[in-house]
């Protein structure tokens, strides 16, 4: 019922920056928290940052000061934006919402950070 696309992936050199995007579509009234994840190889997917309806932020210390999540007062769409990328934040990113007891997960997008 829910379907989430991932976008804005890509290669870029240390120190860059990229946006990546996440819109949902489908039977959606309300999204009460989204986030984005990350699984490197041979690694669990771990999460690198959240946001709730209500605004509230939670980020892993790796990416505290350099990454920054941010929603549409619709809470359709999830951003984010990563700043003073570094190559051990190569891997896949993956974004998930949560709605009521609900989880969905989207397919993934790469993310390679040249040195």
């Amino acid at each position: 019922q829910v379907q989430l696309v991932e976008s804005g992936g890509g290669l870029v050199q240390a120190g860059g920056s990229l946006r990546l995007s996440c819109a949902a579509s489908g039977d959606i009234v309300s999204i009460d928290t989204l986030g984005w994840y990350r699984q490197a190889p041979g690694k669990q997917r771990e999460l690198v940052a959240a946001i709730t309806s209500g605004g509230r932020t939670n980020y892993a210390d790796s990416v505290k000061g350099r990454f920054t999540i941010s929603s549409t007062n619709a809470k359709n769409t999830v951003y984010l934006q990563m700043n003073s990328l570094k190559p051990e934040d190569t891997t896949v990113y993956y974004c998930r919402a949560f709605i009521g007891s609900y989880a969905y997960w989207g397919q993934g997008t790469q993310v390679t950070v040249s040195s």
